[in-house]
């Protein structure tokens, strides 16, 4: 008897030529790789500093990706971090703490060596947007700053109810050089959170349009395997013909546009003046009280907190 649904048919055994010149070729030294029948797992591995992003990062995540891309078994990639988060951006407490390369402010400052050095880094996360296969971000915790770099270069997004997502640096040393937000939200709504550096939590991104699902925490990895496996289900050929159609629009937005002059944006956001008295702060007390500065009155949102206006007798914080 013929198989009735020959499309279905199991992945192949084992991994092809492909997989295995690729297995051989990067030890990873931020995250970790693996396939589970149809589905590539990445899962970002730096748990005790919140999967803070290092410049292997974006090199890891650029190499995994390929690797997926160029496996046979794999219809689906899945991004995820270990511990309390997904990613806490980057890891600016070496950066922000010490003097760096073309980052003096008593020096010249070229704005080219700047572009390049954050371009590549925004390169490696778009590969998660240019791959052939869907790609998927599971969310939990707290996905801010550079971190939503990456995320939103995702075709799907699952955040957990009560996580974070959001860019709190454009109060002050940075702007998102993924520069997505206005073509995940429009522009009204993107604006509104980067005018501000608030935060969304899960709910609030569900609602306004930025994750597709948004479980209560304890079901977040169920309905994240619930999806993969609906995804997985399909042929690659399709997946990859419905996500290259789909992209077309999206980058005839004129996404490129939007990545080189955010990229620009955020190296001269470093070297204005408030850009360097926030990191000679960092070098004075340190990147985390300096971050709790920033956070601080009137916007009273740091750490996992995603509160907007706290003087509103309304909000729910308030009530609780």
């Amino acid at each position: 008897m013929s198989d009735p649904a020959p499309w279905r048919r199991p992945a192949e055994d084992g991994p092809g030529p492909a997989e295995q010149h690729w297995q051989s070729e990067r030890e990873y030294r931020t995250l970790t790789y693996e396939v589970d029948g149809r589905i590539a797992r990445i899962t970002f591995d730096r748990a005790e500093q919140g999967n803070a992003i290092t410049p292997d990062t974006p090199l890891d995540l650029a190499h995994a990706v390929e690797r997926a891309d160029l496996d046979p078994r794999v219809h689906v990639i899945v991004v995820s971090g270990r511990g309390k988060g997904f990613c806490g951006g980057y890891d600016l407490a070496a950066f922000a703490e010490q003097a760096i390369p073309n980052h003096d402010p008593n020096q010249t400052w070229d704005p080219m060596v700047d572009y390049a050095m954050m371009s590549r880094f925004t390169r490696g996360y778009a590969s998660l947007m240019h791959a052939d296969k869907p790609t998927v971000a599971k969310i939990h915790g707290f996905c801010v700053a550079g971190g939503t770099d990456i995320a939103l270069h995702c075709d799907q997004i699952l955040i957990a109810a009560d996580a974070k997502i959001g860019y709190p640096p454009t109060r002050v040393w940075g702007v998102p050089s993924a520069g997505l937000w206005a073509h995940r939200l429009g522009d009204q709504r993107a604006k509104r959170l980067l005018l501000t550096g608030d935060s969304l939590s899960g709910r609030e991104a569900l609602e306004w349009g930025l994750a597709i699902e948004a479980p209560e925490p304890d079901e977040l990895d169920a309905r994240t395997e619930h999806l993969l496996e609906r995804i997985a289900a399909m042929p690659v050929n399709q997946l990859m013909m419905v996500k290259l159609a789909l992209n077309s629009a999206l980058l005839a937005q004129g996404v490129q546009n939007s990545r080189t002059i955010s990229t620009v944006f955020d190296g001269i956001s470093r070297h204005t003046r408030e850009g360097y008295s926030f990191a000679e702060r960092s070098m004075e007390v340190g990147f985390r009280q300096a971050v709790a500065e920033r956070d601080g009155p009137p916007f009273d949102d740091a750490g996992p907190s995603t509160n907007k206006n706290p003087r509103d007798p309304h909000h729910p914080e308030e009530q609780s």
